[in-house]
């Protein structure tokens, strides 16, 4: 069973500057629900270590919270399989919504940390639903030769949404407002998201496949391989490993370079959260330059160079460099450009897992989900431990750069499934309707 019939892909073929056009109000969605789900992360970490919580506290808070999205991230892909994308995707609005507003109004409001955990980690479950349900549906519809491009639209969004709006947000309503009625407003940006994809993005795939007489059990057992693909195929262990790997950076070190760059290097909140915000506002442009670039140059080759061994040192440069230079805006800024260039090049990874078993694009989806999941742990986690047993944060640091420098190596142990483009495909960005 494939997660990808041959009517839908004729269907849903022509794209837009790398965008399926069927899908176009659901990255609109895409961006304005992360939004929501990315107010508080400038500033959250900051304000319960203003409340008396020291760094381990703080580092658990975002720990289990990264552990159950890992968790949903994997299921989202078989949900998906089973009930629908956008079935899915409501329920992970829906979740979101009410379990964020008991994390601000018994937690927060409160200042109990027990509902902040309890809540915050449930929370969690929420966002991976909305996420890669909707990545789903971009799998669905993409022509395979296209499907690099298409997730860098996704990132785009993402990082529209989740990046730059929630930072600068942030940044403005935080001194005006508070950071609590700052929360309460993120369930307005949940709620317009669950609410365009309700409107507007409807469920093909899942009418596709009921036509097709696929039975509950057969698509069961296609999940199965969820999680026996990665023991069968030596190049999907390893491309699960550098999937989870190659966003260190980007969920470890809001868990304490914020209270770095404010407590230690002498910046103001409103100076971190535009650091924050200009490292995501570069990413909706390079994130789809990267997948139209990966496309051409070689998907492994792009993340090996510009994504791995980049972030080995651009990620180090962003702690070493503005504790050279305390209070240098322009300089931070600088360094999280080249963060953000760097960690952008990952792009082409949505794209290799089903190309890696294209006979089980549906198990192939599940393992890339179950990598972006334990993607958001494995920062959060590597702090928290590290943490635990007294080191500082420079020791975090360079674990993360060895990180990325040991999936750079990983690389050179998968094998190359990118689909062959035809040699007279202009190298330009057009309007295309492949196939």
């Amino acid at each position: 069973m494939s997660v990808q019939s041959s009517s839908t892909k004729s269907q849903y073929s022509r794209v837009v500057f790398g965008m399926p056009i069927s899908l176009l109000w659901g990255y609109i969605a895409m961006a304005i629900f992360m939004t929501g789900d990315g107010i508080e992360l400038a500033h959250l970490s900051r304000y319960l270590y203003d409340l008396g919580y020291g760094e381990k506290q703080v580092s658990l808070v975002f720990t289990v919270y990264a552990l159950t999205a890992a968790v949903s991230s994997w299921l989202s892909g078989a949900v998906s399989e089973i009930y629908g994308p956008k079935k899915i995707m409501l329920t992970g609005a829906i979740w979101w919504m009410v379990l964020h507003a008991v994390f601000v109004y018994f937690g927060v409001s409160e200042n109990n940390f027990i509902w902040m955990l309890v809540s915050y980690t449930l929370r969690g479950f929420a966002y991976p639903l909305f996420f890669y349900g909707f990545y789903v549906l971009v799998v669905q519809r993409t022509p395979e030769h296209r499907l690099a491009s298409a997730t860098g639209w996704i990132w785009s969004m993402f990082t529209i949404g989740y990046g730059i709006t929630a930072s600068f947000l942030s940044g403005l309503l935080v001194p005006e407002i508070g950071f609590i009625n700052t929360l309460w407003l993120s369930l307005l940006f949940a709620a317009m998201g669950g609410l365009i994809i309700f409107l507007t993005v409807k469920n093909q795939s899942e009418e596709n496949l009921n036509s097709e007489g696929v039975s509950r059990k057969e698509k069961l057992r296609e999940i199965s391989r969820g999680i026996t693909l990665v023991f069968e195929d030596r190049s999907m262990f390893f491309a699960l490993i550098t999937r989870i790997l190659c966003n260190v950076a980007l969920f470890g070190l809001p868990v304490f370079m914020p209270i770095y760059f404010t407590r230690e290097l002498g910046f103001s909140t409103k100076e971190w959260a535009t650091i924050w915000g200009v490292f995501f506002l570069v990413q909706p442009i390079t994130n789809v330059l990267w997948g139209i670039i990966g496309d051409r140059i070689g998907w492994i080759f792009q993340m090996r160079w510009f994504g791995f061994f980049g972030c080995t040192i651009t990620t180090a440069a962003f702690y070493y460099l503005p504790s050279l230079f305390p209070g240098n805006l322009a300089l931070a800024i600088v360094c999280a450009l080249l963060l953000a260039l760097t960690l952008t090049s990952f792009v082409p990874m949505g794209a290799i897992f089903p190309m890696l078993a294209p006979q089980h694009k549906g198990a192939a989806v599940s393992v890339q989900n179950l990598g972006g999941g334990f993607g958001n742990l494995i920062g959060p986690a590597v702090a928290a431990l590290m943490f635990g047993l007294s080191f500082e944060i420079e020791h975090v640091i360079i674990t993360f750069s060895l990180l990325y420098f040991a999936g750079g190596v990983m690389t050179f142990f998968i094998r190359n499934p990118q689909p062959k483009i035809e040699r007279n495909t202009p190298l330009k960005i057009t309007a295309t309707e492949p196939e």
